[in-house]
């Protein structure tokens, strides 16, 4: 029998690696990364470095993993898409020891030919130098030992560990090199990123807005109960002078000066920067709703009373792998009837959708970037008077809050437009008596902004040019609410994704029906599963 030397394994392996595949060719580019950490060290502080890890690896149970998925984040400045790895970004040029300088490194999974064999190859250095053009970069097992001296920064900006991470064996795992960044750091015990930016607020409050402060912290008290223990807090809220305050202002500048950690800037900077999309995302995103959409008028054929939320959901999904889609964006959302109630119901188990309508928000994930389509219908192909009611309301609900998309109009115009249509259209039928109770079956915002996350970041202030966002009114009348009976088990949310453009808003995924008499018209073409049968199982 052949015995093979571990090196000789080793060699044949990567060989048998490196054999050109039939991959997808339309991923971001190099190019795209490195111009975005470019515009991340633009708009950094002087004197900054960004510290930012790799998406954690998650059990879902015993040796099973979950299908890894890089942060959103990491992704977007590395198109790195592997575990195990720290980016560092300087807002100036570093100079080593032998002269040479720099402005960012990137420590990597190292490569290892027998984890390989049953997980797939790594990248490795030469790897992450050749396809994604980083010039400085180094197995993670070099960062503890890296002369790296984060004292010597006026901020370390970083986004603060969830402790979801686990401590796997190796030497190089997120584990560690999170212990090696807090060692370097000096990073307290007791460090709370939201009571960090508190302080700041606090320090640059002045007379004028110190009430404004207050109420902002007692807000933050209220929503996180362990800041409710911060004396300084407590004392900045009950003060009662601002001469008191400006007290707690000097202690708050004390403790500031005491740490060069910061949770704030890169957060911000990141929401400026994905909420604007370039051509390159744009393109990638475009086909992610397209997608979606493509599902959704399949599910629209196929539907019919005697399907399962289970299976509509299939559907959906299958429609977006014949795409190449790599992932569902978010879990799928498929509620028939009283089901659609809940905002986010993901059991999908009901075994028939019967007479009701049937709330189907789901999202492809195309190379990273998610779509986010809703269409609610009826499993028997023909809206009911209540339906088509409740339905129209949510409807001409959307068509406002699309109108109000516009360049200049701050975020929440869309939503106000909707919800005044809302409320008009419930009064109108009798289910509501007071404008107050629209916010009873509407309990939700109307739009959110959309890219290599569901609900994107960003400034949540006003529209600018090539901004995707959603545009998702709704109206959910449980059982037993305070109205006729008649309208009990409804539910409809009607979403689209929706660009903002010099020329007005632009519907991405327009090309799902979205009219009642549409969706009726489109329900009754044949589906090519109509012949699709199974056998049947015990």
């Amino acid at each position: 029998m052949l015995k093979l030397t571990a090196s000789l394994l080793s060699a044949l392996f990567f060989a048998t690696m490196a054999i050109s595949q039939d991959l997808p060719t339309d991923y971001l580019s190099a190019d795209f990364h490195k111009d975005r950490r470019e515009a991340v060290r633009e708009k950094l502080p002087p004197n900054t470095a960004v510290v930012l890890f790799a998406n954690a690896e998650r059990n879902r149970a015993n040796d099973v993993d979950y299908v890894y998925h890089q942060d959103p984040n990491f992704y977007y400045l590395t198109g790195y898409k592997e575990p195990n790895a720290v980016l560092v970004i300087f807002s100036e040029e570093q100079t080593d020891a032998s002269g040479n300088t720099f402005d960012e490194i990137f420590y990597v999974q190292e490569r290892d030919a027998r984890a390989e064999q049953w997980t797939g190859k790594r990248l490795g250095v030469e790897g992450v130098k050749e396809q994604l053009g980083f010039n400085m970069v180094y197995n993670g097992s070099e960062f503890e030992n890296f002369p790296l001296d984060f004292t010597s920064f006026d901020n370390v900006s970083f986004v603060d560990f969830q402790n979801d991470y686990r401590d796997k064996s190796g030497k190089a795992d997120l584990f560690d090199l999170i212990k090696t960044f807090k060692i370097k750091a000096n990073y307290p015990s007791d460090y709370n990123p939201t009571r960090n930016s508190l302080y700041k607020t606090i320090a640059t409050a002045n007379p004028e807005n110190n009430n404004d402060v207050a109420e902002t912290i007692e807000r933050y008290m209220e929503r996180y109960p362990e800041l409710q223990e911060d004396d300084i807090l407590n004392d900045f809220v009950e003060a009662n002078n601002d001469e008191i305050r400006d007290e707690i202002k000097n202690k708050v500048l004390v403790i500031q000066r005491s740490t060069n950690l910061d949770s704030s800037i890169l957060p911000k900077v990141m929401a400026e920067l994905r909420q604007d999309k370039t051509p390159e995302e744009m393109k990638l995103l475009k086909k992610a709703i397209e997608i979606s959409a493509v599902g959704q008028i399949e599910v629209m054929k196929a539907m019919h009373p005697n399907m399962s939320e289970t299976e509509i959901q299939g559907v959906h999904e299958y429609v977006y792998k014949r795409y190449g889609a790599e992932y569902e964006g978010y879990p799928s959302i498929v509620g028939g009837g009283h089901n659609g109630c809940i905002l986010h119901y993901i059991e999908n188990n009901k075994i028939k959708v019967g007479d009701d309508l049937v709330l189907m928000d789901l999202g492809a994930e195309y190379h990273g970037y998610t779509a986010d389509v809703t269409r609610t219908i009826p499993a028997n192909g023909k809206f009911s008077p209540e339906q088509k009611a409740i339905y129209d309301i949510v409807y001409n609900a959307q068509e406002a809050g699309i109108a109000a998309s516009v360049v200049g109009a701050s975020f929440r115009e869309p939503h106000n437009a909707a919800l005044q249509v809302v409320t008009k259209g419930l009064m109108d039928l009798g289910i509501i008596k007071d404008a107050k109770e629209a916010r009873t079956y509407f309990p939700h915002g109307t739009s959110h902004y959309l890219g290599l996350d569901v609900h994107d970041p960003g400034t949540y202030q006003t529209f600018k040019p090539n901004q995707v966002i959603t545009v998702e009114p709704g109206i959910y009348i449980p059982e037993n609410s305070d109205c006729d009976e008649k309208w009990w088990g409804i539910a409809v949310r009607i979403e689209d994704d929706i660009l903002i453009s010099e020329n007005g808003p632009v519907n991405l995924s327009g090309m799902a029906p979205r009219k009642a008499e549409e969706i009726e018209k489109i329900m009754k073409q044949p589906s090519p599963l109509d012949s699709f049968k199974l056998p049947k199982l015990d």
